[in-house]
C-alpha cells in the first residue's frame, strides 16, 4: 500500500528543517569552541554574557559573515514570509487611501531640495516616487488568549475594535521595523510590537514601507509621512479616529530607528519652511510627535565611523561592506538599473542628510528622544547623535548596553538586559505621551548581568565634530568636500 503524500505544509517543513540543518551541521564545531571557551572563562565574551547568549551572537556572527551571498530577491522572500498569528495578540491590517492630491510627495521632495547644500552633487535630482497605498499593522496584547490562540475570523474592522476594548492608555506607537531597508516586514516584528503594546498599555501602527532594492530613497520616507498623516488625519473610510501628535511617538530599530529620525527631520525641515500639505482636500499641519523612541538606529548610512571595525567583536553584524564589490549573485532586482553602489539609495545622494543622518545639521525643536545601543558597529554613530540632539538643547533618554550587540533584546530572549531594554523603551514611550515634563535628560551606563545604571558624561559621549562626521563619510565614498575647512582651535 502507497504512502499518503504529504501536504504542501509538510513538504515546507521538511524543506525548512533541511535547509536549517545544511546551516547548522558545518558550524557545530566552532559552537563547540565557542561553548569550550566560555565554560574555561578565557573568552572575553564569557566575562559578559551567558552561555547561550555568547553562542547566539557566536553562531549570527559566523553565519552572516563567512556565508556565500544569496541573490537580493530571495534572501528577501525569505524574511517576508508571514509565520501567522497566535497568541496574545491582536493584529489588524489596514491600508493607507491614496490622497487626490500630490501635495504631501512635493512636501517631502522639497525638504530633500532643500537639504541637499554641498552634500550632493549639484545637478543630480532625487527620484520621484509614486503615492501608494500604505500597509500597517495595527498591533495590541491580547490578555485573555493563551500562547496558542488564534485571532479570531472577524473583519480587520472588527480585530480593531477588539484591541481598542484592551487599550488602557492613549499611546500609539508608530513604528517602523528594521531590516536595512530590504528585509523584514511588521510580520518579523511582532513580538517587540506586543512588548510595547503591552508594557505601554496602549497600540502599535507597524508600517509596511516599501523596501529597496525595489524601491529606493525616497520611496520609505514618502510611506512614513503619509502613515503619520494618516494617523493624524485619518482618510474616509478609516477604521480609527483621529489621533493626536501628542498621543503618538515613533519608534523603530535599526533602519527603523533611521527612518524614525527621517521622518522627524523631514518634519523639521517643514515646520522651518512653515510648509503645510494638503491632504484629501483640506490644508493641515505639520505636527510634532510627542516623542522619538529608536533602538539601535542605523544613521551613519556609509558606515564611515570606527566603531564598525572596532566593535565587530562584540557584534554579529559582519564587517562594513554595503559600498563594495559584494559579488552578489544577479538576479531579478540586483544589479539595479540604472546602476548604483548601495541597495537603498541612488550614489549621489549617499550623504544626503536624511539618508546618512550624522550629516545633519540641526535637531533644535526636536520632541525628546530615546536612543539605546550596546558595544555593537553603530554605536559611534549613536552617540554621536545623542550628543548632538543634547547640544541642540533636546531632552535625551540615553542608554548603552554593556557588550551587547546590534538589536539585542528581541535576539537574546529573557536575559536581564532585554527585560531591562524593553522596560526602559516603553517607559520613556509612556512618559513621552502622559507626563512629558517628567523626561530630563540622562546618559546611563547598564552593565551586563547585573543591569547596574551607571551614569555617563554627556560632553565625552562622543569625541567627534561634525566637521570629523563631514570627512569621514566624504572620504568612504571617495569624494571630497567642497566646504572650506573650519581651522583648528589653538
Amino acid at each position: 500500500m502507497d504512502r499518503p503524500k504529504p501536504d504542501n505544509g509538510v513538504k515546507a517543513q521538511v524543506k525548512g528543517q533541511l535547509r536549517l540543518l545544511r546551516i547548522v551541521l558545518p558550524r557545530i564545531p566552532f559552537v563547540l569552541r565557542v561553548v569550550l571557551l566560555h565554560i574555561l572563562k578565557v573568552s572575553e565574551p564569557s566575562k559578559y554574557l551567558d552561555l547561550r547568549s555568547n553562542v547566539t551572537v557566536s553562531f549570527l556572527r559566523n553565519l552572516l559573515g563567512n556565508s556565500s551571498p544569496s541573490p537580493i530577491a530571495k534572501t528577501q522572500a525569505l524574511t517576508l514570509k508571514d509565520p501567522g498569528v497566535k497568541g496574545r495578540i491582536w493584529i489588524s491590517t489596514v491600508a493607507s487611501q491614496v490622497p487626490p492630491e500630490q501635495s504631501i510627495r512635493d512636501a517631502l521632495l522639497a525638504v530633500i531640495k532643500s537639504m541637499k547644500a554641498d552634500l550632493v552633487p549639484g545637478d543630480k535630482e532625487c527620484r520621484i516616487p509614486e503615492i501608494v497605498p500604505v500597509e500597517a499593522e495595527w498591533t495590541g496584547y491580547r490578555a485573555a488568549a493563551n500562547p496558542n490562540s488564534a485571532l479570531p475570523e472577524i473583519s480587520e474592522e472588527e480585530k480593531y475594535r477588539e484591541m481598542m476594548k484592551e487599550c488602557k492608555s492613549a499611546v500609539t506607537v508608530l513604528y517602523f521595523h528594521g531590516g536595512a531597508y530590504y528585509l523584514c516586514d511588521p510580520s518579523t516584528h511582532r513580538d517587540s510590537t506586543k512588548k510595547l503594546a503591552k508594557l505601554t498599555k496602549g497600540r502599535v501602527y507597524s508600517v509596511r514601507y516599501r523596501l529597496a532594492p525595489q524601491n529606493p530613497f525616497p520611496s520609505a520616507a514618502l510611506d512614513a509621512l503619509v502613515s503619520y498623516f494618516t494617523l493624524l488625519y485619518p482618510p474616509p473610510g478609516s477604521i480609527h479616529e483621529a489621533v493626536p501628535p501628542t498621543n503618538i511617538v515613533f519608534g523603530g530599530d535599526s533602519a527603523g530607528g533611521h527612518l524614525s529620525l527621517c521622518l522627524l527631520q523631514t518634519i523639521l525641515e517643514l515646520r522651518r519652511q512653515n510648509l503645510k500639505i494638503t491632504w484629501f482636500g483640506e490644508e493641515r499641519e505639520v505636527p510634532l510627535p510627542a516623542g522619538v523612541s529608536l533602538n539601535s538606529p542605523w544613521l551613519d548610512m556609509v558606515q564611515s565611523l570606527p566603531s564598525w571595525m572596532k566593535n565587530l567583536k562584540w557584534d554579529y553584524l559582519p564587517p562594513p561592506n554595503l559600498l563594495a564589490e559584494n559579488n552578489i549573485p544577479p538576479d531579478s532586482v540586483w544589479p539595479a538599473s540604472p546602476p548604483r553602489k548601495h541597495l537603498f539609495v541612488d550614489d549621489a545622494f549617499l550623504l544626503h542628510p536624511l539618508v546618512s543622518l550624522q550629516l545633519a545639521s540641526s535637531w533644535e525643536g526636536s520632541p525628546p528622544v530615546y536612543i539605546c545601543t550596546g558595544w555593537e558597529c553603530l554605536a559611534d554613530e549613536d552617540k554621536y547623535v545623542a550628543a548632538q540632539f543634547a547640544k541642540h538643547g533636546v531632552p535625551v533618554v540615553f542608554e548603552e548596553y554593556e557588550a551587547m550587540p546590534h538589536v539585542f533584546a528581541p535576539i537574546l530572549g529573557k536575559i536581564p538586559e532585554a527585560k531591562r531594554c524593553y522596560d526602559g523603551w516603553a517607559s520613556f514611550i509612556t512618559r513621552a505621551v502622559e507626563n512629558p515634563k517628567s523626561i530630563e535628560s540622562s546618559y546611563t551606563t547598564i552593565k551586563a548581568k547585573t543591569c547596574e545604571e551607571l551614569p555617563l558624561d554627556v560632553e565625552k559621549l562622543s569625541p567627534y565634530t561634525h566637521e570629523d562626521l563631514r570627512k569621514l563619510a566624504f572620504d568612504k565614498i571617495g569624494r571630497k568636500s567642497t566646504m572650506p575647512e573650519v581651522p583648528a582651535k589653538l
